[in-house]
């Protein structure tokens, strides 16, 4: 027999009776309806039609006989000759899929009941399943943390990702999947990606959205402040009053010499344009701020003192 076969789509034997028929048709037309299916909506609508079609031939003795003496390419042929003793005025006229649906479980037929949101498709607590479908999982946070190297920068991150979604028969299976984040310059902590619909999925319910949280690993020269970065630089009494030449080695590589004359308590040194980038300002960027801590001697020689107060203007 060629074509289709129907038996095998509503999942009976070839001496299914008009109950096994029934049965077999109201489960899997309930599981595949494509209402009930909105993330696999075109491959649940072809099923659907399919099992709809099966049931329709398998449920009509005429159509039936046919199918099972010449299968489906003679049933559904125009060109199709009866044999004798046979009815010869027969023709195949397919039913339509939503009103063999609205048979079963109500609505208004004619195509018209789209299934699950006909009327009193939901005895018993059904109902419940469309509202279902409407909801969403609650979204999943992540942090990622970044260095400031990242976040002056800017580079790209490759999350692999394990998640649980249903398979076309509603049981839980895993996906792998590896998922790119372009970590733009400047970004800054708290700053959220949002991958819609990453998450985990449950049957009837909208996948949950992934989100990953920027966070900042503590780096051992700079500290962020806003779009500054900020150096804490250690300088003896004497290089305080005499000056000194700081290297320092900015996020990007460059060395940054800078030359200080005398630093009193409080005081910062500001190089302009050398914090952090301004992400919603391209090539703008913020300041840094050297701060300085003046390391004091312990004690000091009666000859130190006595050189300090002629250097300072004092006298004995």
């Amino acid at each position: 027999m060629m074509g289709v076969d129907y038996y095998n789509v509503l999942m009976v034997n070839r001496n299914a009776n008009e109950d096994d028929l029934k049965r077999s048709y109201k489960r899997l037309a309930m599981k595949w309806h494509p209402d009930k299916n909105p993330y696999n909506k075109k491959e649940a609508e072809a099923k659907f039609k399919q099992i709809s079609e099966a049931y329709d031939v398998l449920s009509d003795a005429k159509k039936r006989q046919i199918y099972d003496l010449y299968g489906e390419e003679a049933l559904k042929s125009a060109d199709f000759v009866p044999p004798p003793n046979s009815n010869p005025s027969f023709s195949y006229i397919p039913r339509d899929a939503d009103d063999i649906f609205a048979e079963f479980f109500g609505g208004a037929g004619s195509g018209k009941s789209r299934g699950f949101r006909g009327e009193g498709l939901f005895k018993n607590g059904k109902a419940e399943a469309v509202k279902q479908t409407n909801r969403k999982a609650p979204a999943i946070e992540s942090k990622l943390l970044c260095s400031l190297e990242e976040l002056y920068k800017g580079s790209r991150r490759k999350m692999r990702i394990s998640r649980t979604v249903p398979d076309e028969f509603g049981k839980p299976k895993t996906v792998d999947e590896v998922l790119k984040i372009d970590i733009k310059p400047g970004w800054k902590k708290g700053t959220k990606i949002t991958f819609p619909e990453k998450g985990n999925q449950e049957p009837g319910v909208a996948p949950a959205d992934l989100i990953f949280i920027i966070d900042e690993k503590p780096h051992p020269v700079f500290e962020r402040d806003g779009n500054d970065l900020v150096v804490n630089q250690k300088i003896s009494l004497l290089e305080a009053l005499t000056g000194k030449t700081l290297n320092i080695t900015t996020l990007d590589g460059r060395d940054l010499p800078t030359v200080t004359d005398i630093v009193k308590p409080g005081y910062e040194v500001v190089i302009q344009n050398e914090g952090m980038p301004i992400s919603k300002e391209p090539n703008k960027k913020g300041n840094l701020r050297i701060k300085f801590d003046i390391i004091f001697p312990s004690k000091l020689t009666f000859e130190q003192k006595s050189d300090l107060r002629r250097a300072l203007g004092g006298s004995d």
